[in-house]
């Protein structure tokens, strides 16, 4: 008759012998636990650690290399900073000189047009001057001969 475990438990029979083979099992397992360590377990967890420093060493890298470029960075702002302020100044100076070049230039035209007016004007006098010159002696001879060709005779 078969008997399952539970009834041949039930009926005094053990499920597990403890026997002379058990230590023969303890050393076994002490042979394959040394084994599996040394080649199985062991291995795999310097592989771990390794990979683990490996992973730890790049990301060291990177944010020493992130705070290198921040830095450069950085620096690079200051100098375009310093670069765009010198631009500035310079561009203030080029200003400043093109205005009083400006002012130079206006100024001396301005005198120019005014050595050229006066000199118009002083011709313009003397030609004025001239011209009455010449018509003061003819003007009481033309006054004279209207005044007659209106009175119809000789005034004197």
């Amino acid at each position: 008759m078969d008997q399952t475990p539970i009834v041949s438990l039930a009926a005094g029979h053990p499920l597990i012998d403890v026997d002379a083979t058990v230590f023969v099992q303890f050393a076994l397992f002490l042979v394959l636990f040394v084994i599996g360590n040394r080649y199985l377990f062991q291995p795999y967890l310097r592989l771990r650690e390794r990979r683990k420093a490996g992973i730890e060493g790049a990301r060291a890298e990177a944010e020493r290399m992130t705070a290198q470029a921040d830095a450069k960075l950085a620096d690079y702002e200051k100098q375009l900073a310093i670069a765009r302020e010198g631009a500035n100044e310079e561009a203030r100076k080029i200003r400043g000189e093109a205005s009083r070049l400006e002012l130079e230039v206006t100024g001396q035209a301005r005198a120019k047009a005014q050595e050229a007016t006066d000199a118009a004007q002083a011709t313009l006098r003397r030609e004025t001057e001239a011209a009455r010159g010449q018509l003061l002696p003819q003007a009481d001879a033309l006054a004279r001969s209207i005044a007659s060709k209106l009175l119809g005779r000789e005034v004197a």
